[in-house]
């Protein structure tokens, strides 16, 4: 048996003394695209590159967002009004230009359930923005053409 003063010593320099620098060879090109422990798995982490499907419904919930943007910009032309009142008090503040600032925080909400979506639950909370974006995308296409 060893002497509990041994277990702890190592032979080989600690690789972790540098700091991981911000911009590398894997940011780009990173290796990691699962979670391999079962731990890890129930937990959550954060992988180098994400899936195909976790992709396609990220640019889809921007590319429903945009519609978003135009399709109640065409309704407030036509005498509609927002229903939202976070977004109608942005309206009111920034007039046309408010699209920048929905824009801006759709992306960057999208930006931080992407890093996360290792986590539990992300991924069903993204397929359920987008259906619920989708629903919201199929009123405005509604109220249009019943205008």
């Amino acid at each position: 048996m060893f002497p509990l003063t041994e277990i702890g010593k190592r032979t080989s320099q600690d690789r972790r003394k540098k700091p991981t620098p911000a911009l590398s060879w894997y940011t780009f090109f990173g290796r990691r695209r699962h979670l391999r422990r079962d731990l890890d798995k129930e937990k959550g982490g954060y992988v180098d590159r994400y899936s195909s499907t976790l992709f396609f419904f990220l640019i889809l919930l921007i590319g429903l967002n945009v519609l978003d943007v135009l399709f109640t910009m065409m309704i407030l032309d036509h005498k509609g009004w927002e229903f939202n009142p976070v977004v109608r008090s942005v309206m009111d503040t920034h007039g046309d230009r408010f699209w920048v600032w929905k824009f801006g925080i759709v992306s960057v909400s999208l930006t931080l359930l992407c890093l996360h979506s290792r986590f539990r639950h992300v991924k069903q909370i993204i397929v359920g923005l987008s259906l619920i974006y989708l629903l919201a995308i199929l009123y405005q296409i509604f109220i249009l053409v019943h205008l």
